[in-house]
């Protein structure tokens, strides 16, 4: 299947390999190296037959078996149904903590094709490719086979701005199943998600990309990691450009149980243990029934709330009152309307505020004990 798929047309942008090959230089050289993985259900692996046959496990490998002296560490932060919003402000924790060398980011079928999501990208890219480590990045862009759609277009603009190499599914294995030279069902069940063979053509992907840069490797000498970027250097410090958006999700904080003190009347901190990232519906918290509320204070310029979705009705519904604004309360329906699972689902209340302290105030509006309880994951503040 790999000999069917134009992997050369995937490489939508090369960008600056600098830092990729300074990776490489020192995994040859025996040092520890650590790969991550930042992006929705593809990077976590979703309908992959077991964790070691996602795409990402798969390039973790390839690291591996090429510098067999070094020691490879894998980070897989994967999340299914989430967002660059949401990566965005999970990223320190769940990502930079390890402190990775190489990272892939992975939103372009998670994200809109919209103005919105090119600037939450960019404020994830920005965290990511800033880092104080400065670790080289990748960006992946999937897509949905039934239509070709995906957010490539906004999330490509950043990529070219900050030099950063791009690789896609749309303009590669999509070219190849469209011409109908792989059957759809051979890769995806879902015309999204891969199985074992679509994981395995996108990890193909990202390998042709690597083992082009390792080939420059070999003829190319190092550059001072400020030229690698396109940015400056102060003091020994690499500095990013200017943004091309507002950035106002850069320095995005999630608060939840650990991290905020809100006002509780008749709701209650989940105290219970969270077991990995992917256990999403844990340091939130809980209401049961009409009338209960919790209050935040958020300085920032941005406020989103994180709340579950349930697939078992019916769930509470609660409404959530920025600023005392009750005539533009949002409605928190706790109902999901699909099947696959309950949905960790973001409602952004406000964007590109005056910067201060703004009010949050969530109320279950329609609940009692023998519903599904409202879950408030946590509160985005940018």
């Amino acid at each position: 299947m790999k000999n069917l798929v134009n992997f050369k047309e995937g490489i939508v942008f090369h960008g600056n390999t600098e830092r990729i090959r300074r990776v490489m230089k020192r995994a040859a050289a025996g040092e520890a190296v650590t790969v991550g993985f930042l992006g929705g259900s593809i990077t976590q692996g979703s309908l992959a037959s077991a964790p070691d046959t996602c795409y990402a496990a798969n390039v973790a490998r390839w690291w591996r078996e090429q510098y067999p002296e070094a020691e490879i560490a894998y980070v897989n932060a994967g999340i299914g149904g989430t967002t660059s919003q949401f990566g965005v402000a999970r990223a320190e924790k769940d990502l930079l903590s390890f402190r990775p060398d190489f990272v892939v980011i992975e939103f372009s079928v998670n994200d809109d094709n919209s103005l919105f999501f090119r600037e939450t990208y960019e404020g994830l890219v920005r965290k990511v490719y800033g880092a104080d480590f400065a670790p080289a990045v990748l960006l992946v862009h999937n897509v949905f086979y039934e239509t070709g759609t995906n957010a490539q277009d906004q999330h490509e603009t950043i990529g070219r701005y900050y030099g950063l190499p791009c690789v896609s599914m749309k303009t590669s294995v999509y070219q190849a199943v469209a011409a109908g030279k792989i059957p759809v069902r051979d890769i995806t069940p879902d015309d999204l998600h891969p199985n074992d063979a679509g994981h395995r053509l996108l990890a193909d992907l990202i390998i042709y990309f690597l083992e082009q840069v390792q080939e420059e490797a070999k003829v190319m000498q190092p550059v001072p990691l400020a030229q690698a970027s396109g940015g400056v250097c102060e003091a020994g410090q690499e500095i990013l450009p200017l943004p091309i958006t507002e950035n106002a999700y850069e320095h995005s904080v999630r608060y939840q149980t650990y991290n905020s003190m809100p006002k509780l009347s008749g709701f209650v901190a989940d105290t219970k243990e969270q077991h990995g990232i992917t256990d999403i519906f844990k340091h939130g918290f809980i209401g049961k029934k009409a009338g209960d509320s919790i209050s935040f204070d958020i300085e920032g310029t941005g406020i989103a709330v994180q709340y579950r979705k349930s697939v078992s009705h019916p769930a509470c519904v609660a409404k959530a009152v920025l600023d005392g604004d009750m005539e533009h309360a949002a409605v928190l329906d706790g109902n999901f309307d699909e099947t696959w699972g309950d949905c960790l689902y973001i409602t952004t209340l406000g964007k590109h505020m005056e910067w201060g302290v703004h009010h949050l105030e969530i109320m279950v509006t329609e609940g009692d004990e023998t519903m599904v309880p409202f879950y408030l994951v946590s509160v985005i503040g940018s």
